[in-house]
């Protein structure tokens, strides 16, 4: 699995991977930078099986763990908006890749993850990408609690 590290539905898919002995990796701004790690060496204290970009911008970041990915799952919590998540899906769509966005509080929220899955098939990398915490408070708890239920179906 692969997340951009940052506060929010990256950092809950990446919590939930190691909670569930799931390997974890992805792309990070250089020197680090999370909005709850902004000083270098950043998340890469607590996560270092992260990779440092070339750049301190985001977007950067973003674009490699959508390039090195197999496929793209965005979470949300209802109506949502990410500029980097938005990044996230336009690389996608550019690329080709199977994607799909999930409300992580909707029922059937799991089933869409599983089609996702059978689609991308065995072995995937699996780029999970959503909201910050400041953008959407409450989405690490929502995200964690879904992939903690749901992890089972990526391994």
């Amino acid at each position: 699995m692969l997340t951009g590290g940052q506060s929010g539905a990256d950092r809950a898919a990446t919590d939930a991977a190691l909670a569930c002995g799931i390997t974890y990796g992805g792309w990070v701004p250089c020197g680090g930078w999370a909005e709850d790690f902004p000083t270098p060496p950043g998340v890469l204290v607590a996560y270092p099986d992260f990779t440092e970009s070339s750049s301190e911008d985001p977007a950067v970041r973003t674009v490699h763990n959508v390039d090195e990915a197999d496929g793209l799952l965005v979470v949300w919590i209802g109506p949502s908006t990410s500029r980097g998540s938005d990044l996230a899906l336009g690389r996608a769509v550019q690329l080709g890749k199977p994607l799909a966005t999930i409300d992580v509080g909707s029922d059937g929220a799991g089933s869409q993850l599983e089609a996702l899955l059978a689609r991308l098939g065995p072995q995937c990398t699996l780029n999970v990408a959503g909201p910050r915490e400041s953008e959407q408070p409450g989405i690490y708890a929502a995200a964690r609690r879904f992939f903690e239920a749901n992890l089972a179906m990526v391994r």
